[in-house]
């Protein structure tokens, strides 16, 4: 699913049944990523394209993205996680722009949302990279109050 030639990591759709024994989730941290999604998809159902995705790099698990759940009035939210042993080698903004890329393809009057911790952060500046926008403050089931991102555009290159 990768769409650039100079970079090695893509997407895969992290399936409802991933076999735990497969090789590409041998670490730790892609068990645990197995574990979470387990719960994410008996919440949210599997409606492709509105589903989680690895970030996979030769073999291995650096991260995921994802749909919160499918469109609802038009509008999704992503999210987006990076192993702490890849943060700050573009994961995440690889998997924002990739997910970015798949809402936009299934439906292009789809408004993408994100949110964040309400202060500036790598994820605030992913985002802004991404074409994404403040647009208010939300309360969010986790954090409390969070920012609201939208989507307005594809972002700088």
């Amino acid at each position: 699913m990768n769409t650039t030639t100079d970079n090695p990591m893509e997407l895969r759709v992290l399936q409802q049944n991933e076999n735990a024994s497969d090789p590409l989730f041998q670490s730790e941290y892609a068990q645990q990523l197995l574990s979470i999604y387990a719960e994410y998809y008996v919440e949210t159902g599997f409606q492709f394209p509105w589903v989680a995705y690895l970030i996979v790099d030769d073999g291995e698990v650096l991260g995921t993205v994802s749909f919160t759940k499918a469109p609802v009035d038009h509008t999704v939210e992503i999210a987006y996680w990076t192993s702490p042993d890849h943060e700050g080698k573009g994961v995440a903004s690889f998997g924002c722009k990739e997910i970015v890329r798949i809402a936009v393809e299934a439906d292009p009057s789809v408004t993408i949302t994100a949110k964040t911790a309400p202060e500036i952060n790598p994820s605030t500046h992913i985002l802004e990279k991404n074409g994404f926008r403040k647009v208010e403050v939300v309360q969010d089931d986790e954090i409390g109050d969070a920012w609201m991102w939208k989507y307005h555009g594809s972002g700088a290159e």
